[in-house]
């Protein structure tokens, strides 16, 4: 897929690994870097649904058209995917799934 994403930095995040480190952890840096060379690597949304760990899952209400991918316990990796053949995602953001 094609990878695009919402914020410079979440951009700067993947390209850097320091500034992932530096802005989310080492642990949730490495996923997320990982993750998002796996939504690449993907051929389209079916795809990405089909690998398995990440638990990727369609969202509901306001996030409705999202997606999500487990990076560790609690923290998700958010896109969205577009494009004719569902093959263009759209990195929103890095988010705890339940916050305290």
């Amino acid at each position: 897929m094609i990878v695009n994403f919402k914020t410079k930095k979440l951009e700067k995040c993947y390209c850097l690994s320091s500034e992932a480190k530096k802005s989310f952890g080492d642990q949730i840096a490495k996923k997320y870097i990982q993750r998002v060379n796996l939504i690449k690597a993907a051929r389209n949304l079916d795809e990405v649904m089909s690998l398995p760990g990440l638990r990727c899952h369609s969202l509901k209400g306001n996030r409705q058209g999202q997606h999500a991918v487990r990076l560790t316990g609690f923290y998700r990796l958010i896109f969205t995917v577009d494009g004719d053949r569902l093959d263009i995602a759209l990195i929103e953001e890095v988010s705890k799934h339940y916050d305290d």
